[in-house]
């Protein structure tokens, strides 16, 4: 009504042919949202971006640092990888579903339920997709998927480290993160220095979250001295969502992957159950913590396939510096030129 009263007031004045008015009725509402706009009542996926106010400015800065330390070392996008946590559900349900028309009270299936455990996956800015960890709340290997998890053994090959966190929750630890890098990361890119033939002090960047356990003294006491040629460069808060290469093209798509294969187990154990004619009153689906943390292991590793694309995984890495900053071929440029009468440091 705002916007009518602004830009078109003289509908609420106007007398029609019948002596009625116009009324900014909810069935108008609707009919000019859809027929107009093409738009449709949709569920919400996620809370709204909460981007700070001079978040331009902050992103500006961010991608100059990291393109000076791109140009000082001479990084090759080889040797950039961005890692981040995502907390994953064992049950991955939907809060819509179908049910009798004005129906009062609609319940869907594990839409309560808090089990999870967090996934962590790195990728590089050439495309790579790097091994997985996974942290399940416990303290023991019991926490973990079993050996007889559907494509268990797969998940083995592709480097799928599964630990636990030691502690009541499911997220990462001092030691989870040192185990990670140790693990996964720094093989990485050692591994890839001499794919390169480059030497073992070339160094690399490692863009991650601005959490408190990766900011913390401890840790970045321990990467100086234990990784010193591995340059940590942190996303800015609260710009994860359109700065973290990672939430930016990937985490999507492997969510999605995965809500893919819970609905595809499901079908599977429901049609089991019909075939043994089961009634539909007495269906029930195994929604036990083991049943599901052992499934959830295949879901990952059928969404690895689906994400383990190079081209999906450089348009990720480019994607978030393209639409985030004005300019950003100038600035770059800028960037790559300056200070030409400075020699660069060596690499």
């Amino acid at each position: 009504m705002g916007f009518i009263e602004d830009g078109a007031p003289h509908l609420f004045t106007r007398v029609m042919k019948d002596g009625s008015r116009f009324k900014c009725s909810d069935s108008f509402v609707r009919k000019y949202l859809r027929n107009k706009l093409g738009w449709s009542e949709r569920h919400a996926t996620r809370a709204a971006q909460k981007l700070p106010e001079n978040h331009q400015e902050i992103l500006t800065n961010s991608f100059l640092r990291e393109a000076y330390i791109i140009r000082d070392h001479a990084i090759p996008d080889a040797l950039r990888v961005n890692t981040d946590q995502t907390q994953t559900v064992y049950q991955q349900g939907t809060k819509a579903t179908w049910n009798k028309k004005g129906a009062k009270q609609v319940s869907t299936v594990g839409q309560d339920e808090k089990w999870a455990f967090t996934l962590i996956p790195s990728i590089s800015a050439s495309g790579v997709l790097l091994p997985m960890q996974a942290i399940y709340m416990g303290k023991t290997m019991i926490s973990c998927p079993t050996s007889k998890s559907p494509l268990h053994d797969e998940a083995m090959e592709l480097g799928f480290k599964l630990e636990p966190s030691m502690t009541t929750t499911y997220w990462s630890t001092q030691a989870t993160m040192k185990s990670l890098m140790n693990g996964i990361i720094a093989p990485y890119f050692e591994q890839t220095k001499e794919d390169l033939g480059l030497p073992s002090s070339q160094c690399s960047i490692w863009k991650i979250d601005c959490w408190s356990v990766h900011k913390s003294d401890e840790f970045m006491t321990w990467m100086k001295k234990k990784h010193r040629n591995i340059i940590v460069v942190f996303v800015p808060g609260s710009c994860t969502g359109v700065w973290q290469p990672l939430d930016v093209g990937i985490q999507q798509v492997m969510k999605q992957s995965m809500k893919r294969s819970a609905h595809r187990d499901i079908v599977d154990e429901a049609t089991v159950q019909l075939v043994a004619r089961t009634s539909v009153g007495d269906l029930k689906l195994d929604t036990k913590l083991g049943t599901l943390r052992d499934r959830l292991l295949g879901w990952v590793v059928n969404a690895i396939h689906d994400i383990n694309n190079k081209e999906l995984i450089t348009k990720a890495s480019t994607h978030q510096t393209l639409n985030s900053i004005p300019n950003v071929h100038t600035r770059l440029s800028r960037c790559a030129t300056s200070e030409n009468s400075t020699s660069r440091k060596p690499a």
